[in-house]
């Protein structure tokens, strides 16, 4: 697995900047290299900083068409609740970008509308194992669970990411693709989450990280190796960690 990088930018526009050119040059490399791209998006402000992609070099140069395009975690909740994490990124971003409907892949709307977080679970993993029936979605030779090109994810104060939790279960799952929970410390408490080898299945990750209140979280795992969640993170070619001046204000 890939030892961690980390990098501080001086503004959140910096580092907005920089993820969008950091998506943008892994989108060239697979879309040349094997003719598509799977990249794994997390809610939060991670759709604002993309937005960066929507302007001149991106929104003309990148192969839309060729993004296959999933979430690390979701709301149990229906497809235009506010909670939603695809509608997040539908309404800032996937909307405004020409990638084919066939290739945004959310969790089951009719069971998410019901709140059946397993059986949303159950289906998202079936959605992916039938991706890799299709050889959309590679499994790993190394780990064996399937592998993303890019995941770009982000981390909460109390150093979760996706939908892992400190002191939750789901951290620890490792016969499951798609696990879900129905506690979460965040509201809204249903939701499903890739499980943590699927993560650091994926050949990036790309975690990003603003703000004063991520601060300590960030401190703990980069000086005291504090095993919160987000520390586990790590990737098949590169994990690497974009922080804002705030976000890096402890270390």
């Amino acid at each position: 697995m890939a030892s961690r990088k980390m990098i501080v930018f001086p503004s959140k526009n910096e580092l907005s900047e920089a993820i969008a050119e950091y998506t943008a040059n892994l989108s060239a490399k697979f879309c040349k290299e094997k003719g598509l791209f799977t990249v794994v998006l997390s809610g939060g402000d991670l759709i604002d900083w993309l937005c960066k992609l929507l302007q001149p070099p991106y929104l003309n140069s990148i192969e839309w068409s060729k993004w296959h395009v999933f979430w690390v975690d979701e709301r149990v909740c229906s497809c235009d609740d506010p909670n939603s994490n695809y509608k997040l990124a539908m309404d800032g971003f996937l909307s405004k970008v020409p990638i084919p409907n066939k290739n945004i892949y959310a969790i089951d709307k009719h069971y998410a509308a019901d709140g059946n977080a397993e059986h949303c679970a159950v289906l998202y993993q079936e959605c992916l194992e039938n991706l890799v029936k299709e050889s959309i979605i590679p499994i790993s030779p190394k780990t064996h669970y399937p592998q993303f090109d890019l995941q770009l994810l982000g981390m909460g104060p109390d150093g979760h990411m996706a939908s892992l939790f400190p002191g939750h279960p789901q951290i620890n799952v490792t016969d499951k693709w798609v696990t879900h929970i129905t506690d979460s410390p965040k509201p809204p408490p249903k939701r499903i989450t890739m499980t943590l080898p699927v993560i650091n299945s994926s050949s990036y990750n790309l975690m990003a990280v603003c703000d004063k209140e991520q601060a300590h979280a960030v401190a703990e795992i980069m000086k005291h190796n504090k095993p919160l969640p987000s520390a586990h993170l790590s990737a098949q070619v590169e994990n690497v960690w974009y922080l804002d001046q705030a976000a890096a204000s402890m270390l």
